[in-house]
C-alpha cells in the first residue's frame, strides 16, 4: 500500500510538473502590438564587428540576446541585390534580383506593408537613400525592375504607406509621363514636406506624412546628413503609435551598401556607426513600450569586407601581418553570398533565433503579430 501511495503520488507531481511546462511554453508564444524592421543595406557580421573597434561609446548591437542568421540567395542567382533581398523581407518568397515586389514569374504579391494596413495597422518607411530606392520600394511598390522609377514613384502616392522619409524629390518632380504626383499624394491624403524634418507636433494633425529631402540620395552622413535617420525613424514612431491599432516602421541606413560598393572604409564606419545610433534610439523605445518588437537584419553583404591583421614591411622587404593592429580590407566591389546575422528584441524575438531564409523574416513577422490571421 506504501509503495502504491507512493507511486501515485510521484506521477502525479509528474504530471503537474509536465502540465507546468506545456503552459509555461503556451505563455512564451507573445504577440507585438507594433514592429520596427531596422535593415542595414549591406551589411554583414564584419561590418558590424566594426562599429566595435571604432565607435567611440557603447555599441547598441551589444543590446541583443536573440540572434539568429539568414540565407539570403534570389530565386535565380546565389547571390543577391537588394531587391530582391528586400522583396523577401516584405513580400516572403525568393523571387529573381531586380524585382520589386513580385514573384519569380513577375506578377504582384501582397507586401507586408499592405496586409498590416488591411489590419488597421500604421505603417512607415524610412531610407538615407532615394525612397524610390530598391529596399524602401519593395514596401509599398510592385516593379519587375528596380529601374522603372518612375513607374515606383507613381505608386507611393496611392500605397497603404502613413509615413516616409527619405530623398528622392526629383523622381516626383520630373517624370515622362507628365503625370501629377501631388495632386495624387494630396488625393490620398498626404501632407509632404520637401524643406526638412519638422517636430511631431507640426504633423500630428495630419492623415499620412511625408518629407522628400534631396534630390536623390540624402548626403553621406560625413557631408552633413546629421542625425536625419535617427531623428526620422523617431519621428516616424511618434506619427504611427498615434493610433492604438499598433504600426510596422521599416527604416533603412541604406549607404553602408554603397560605402562597401566603393570599397571607402572610412564611409562604412561613419554609415554604420549613424545606423547603430538609430538602433539605440529604437531600443529605447522598445524597452519603455514592452509591446513593440524591433527586428535588425540586412539585405547581404556587400564588399567582401574583412578586418585583417595590419601589413607592415620588414627591413628585408618581406611583409608580415601585425596582429596589435587592424586593417579594413576588401575582396570584392560587389555583394557576397555570406550569412547575414538577425537580431531582434522585444515580444516574439524567440522567434528569429536560429538559421532560416531571408523570407521568414516576413512569415516570423506574421506569426508573432498574428496579422496574417484572416
Amino acid at each position: 500500500m506504501k509503495i502504491t501511495t507512493s507511486l501515485f503520488l510521484g506521477c502525479t507531481l509528474l504530471t503537474l510538473l509536465n502540465c507546468k511546462g506545456i503552459s509555461n511554453e503556451k505563455n512564451e508564444i507573445e504577440h507585438p502590438k507594433n514592429v520596427i524592421l531596422l535593415i542595414s543595406d549591406g551589411t554583414g557580421l564584419s561590418h558590424i564587428s566594426a562599429a566595435f573597434y571604432f565607435k567611440d561609446s557603447a555599441v547598441n548591437y551589444a543590446r541583443f540576446q536573440n540572434i539568429g542568421l539568414i540565407k539570403t540567395a534570389s530565386s535565380r542567382q546565389a547571390i543577391t541585390d537588394s531587391g530582391a533581398g528586400a522583396t523577401a523581407f516584405s513580400c516572403g518568397l525568393k523571387t529573381f534580383n531586380g524585382a520589386i515586389g513580385v514573384a519569380d514569374d513577375a506578377t504582384p504579391v501582397e507586401n507586408i506593408v499592405e496586409i498590416a494596413s488591411s489590419k488597421n495597422i500604421q505603417t512607415g518607411i524610412v531610407a538615407t537613400s532615394s525612397i524610390t530606392h530598391a529596399t524602401p520600394a519593395s514596401f509599398y511598390a510592385h516593379s519587375k525592375s528596380r529601374e522603372n522609377t518612375e513607374e515606383i514613384a507613381s505608386q507611393l502616392p496611392h500605397s497603404t504607406i502613413d509615413f516616409f522619409a527619405g530623398g528622392g524629390l526629383q523622381f516626383f518632380n520630373q517624370n515622362k509621363g507628365n503625370r501629377n504626383f501631388w495632386s495624387a499624394f494630396t488625393k490620398n491624403q498626404f501632407e509632404i514636406d520637401t524643406i526638412a524634418l519638422t517636430d511631431f507636433e507640426h504633423i500630428k494633425a495630419h492623415k499620412k506624412q511625408g518629407y522628400l529631402l534631396a534630390k536623390d540620395a540624402m548626403p553621406k552622413f560625413s557631408e552633413g546628413r546629421g542625425n536625419f535617420l535617427s531623428k526620422a525613424t523617431a519621428l516616424a514612431i511618434q506619427f504611427l503609435s498615434k493610433e492604438a491599432s499598433g504600426f510596422f516602421l521599416m527604416s533603412e541606413g541604406s549607404q553602408i551598401d554603397w560605402a562597401g560598393h566603393e570599397n571607402n572604409a572610412e564611409y562604412l564606419v561613419s554609415e554604420l556607426i549613424d545606423f547603430d545610433q538609430t538602433i539605440g534610439k529604437v531600443l529605447d523605445y522598445a524597452e519603455k513600450d514592452g509591446e513593440t518588437l524591433v527586428i535588425v537584419t540586412s539585405d547581404h553583404e556587400t564588399g567582401g569586407f574583412a578586418l585583417a591583421a595590419e601589413k607592415h614591411l620588414r627591413k628585408d622587404g618581406t611583409e608580415y601581418s601585425d596582429y596589435r593592429d587592424i586593417e579594413m580590407v576588401f575582396s570584392t566591389k560587389g555583394h557576397s553570398a555570406t550569412l547575414i546575422p538577425v537580431f531582434a528584441y522585444g515580444p516574439g524575438s524567440k522567434e528569429f533565433i536560429g538559421i532560416y531564409e531571408n523570407t521568414e523574416i516576413f512569415h516570423k513577422i506574421l506569426k508573432v503579430t498574428q496579422w496574417g490571421n484572416r
